[in-house]
């Protein structure tokens, strides 16, 4: 891994620069979907399940205001499509979705072996040992 000036721990890292994009609910499925082709508004919405048109709006602005996409209106109708800079982020992501899809179940397992366990006992239920 290559070494860079600074620590990931300061205010001005890069570093946490990548993390407050990418830690956005939406942002990366955003920008995954935007990745395939460029989409019009209604089509983001359709594709990406559970999220709202006010939320799809305000998450294509942050991405924008980042540099990460472009807005263009064409005809009367407006469509977004991933930047240059954008562009570069299609990999790690891609790295990201092939983890979620080998560990996700693993998580998924862990998560409600967690839940099992923070449930008090009952009758039906005896108490786990730690």
């Amino acid at each position: 891994m290559r070494e860079y000036p600074g620590s990931v721990f300061l205010a001005d890292c890069p570093a946490r620069l990548a993390i407050e994009i990418i830690a956005d609910k939406w942002a990366v499925v955003v920008l995954f979907a935007l990745s395939r082709e460029p989409c019009r508004h209604g089509e983001l919405v359709d594709l990406i399940g559970g999220i709202s048109r006010k939320v799809l709006t305000q998450t294509l602005r942050r991405l924008q205001g980042y540099g990460l996409v472009d807005r263009h209106a064409e005809a009367g109708k407006v469509g977004y499509v991933l930047t240059d800079l954008g562009r570069t982020l299609v990999k790690p992501i891609a790295v990201l979705t092939e983890w979620a899809h080998e560990h996700g179940a693993a998580v998924v397992e862990f998560q409600e072996s967690e839940t099992d366990r923070d449930l008090p006992a009952s009758p039906s239920r005896p108490a786990t040992a730690v």
